[in-house]
């Protein structure tokens, strides 16, 4: 018999998380840019996200986030820590509100 060769992965030119840095240094973005551009559900593009802001605290970069705003009555989620976007407006209870973006700073 012959012996198999090992099997070689094949090559990545960058990683997920690689790719969305690139896209946070070059400008404001959206969550759902970014799994537009990535090629990943928006509700993956959040624990990514999560991943860069702690390895960000340690390095020179922030990962900084435009905060969302209620289209009904211009609330503005300035508290907020979550990076997701609200479900409702605690104001209107509007269900209208702009994506947050993030971008590294």
């Amino acid at each position: 018999m012959k012996p198999k060769s090992p099997l070689i992965p094949a090559e990545k030119d960058e990683s997920i998380r690689q790719k969305i840095r690139i896209m946070l240094a070059e400008g404001k973005v959206s969550a759902k840019e970014i799994s537009m551009a990535v090629g990943i559900r928006e509700k993956d593009v959040f624990g990514h996200l999560e991943h860069i802001q702690q390895s960000c605290r340690r390095g020179k970069e922030q990962l900084a986030i435009i905060p969302p705003v209620c289209k009904g009555c211009g609330f503005v989620f300035k508290k907020r820590t979550r990076l997701t976007k609200p479900g409702k407006c605690p104001i209107c209870r509007g269900s209208t509100i702009e994506e947050p973006l993030y971008y590294l700073a």
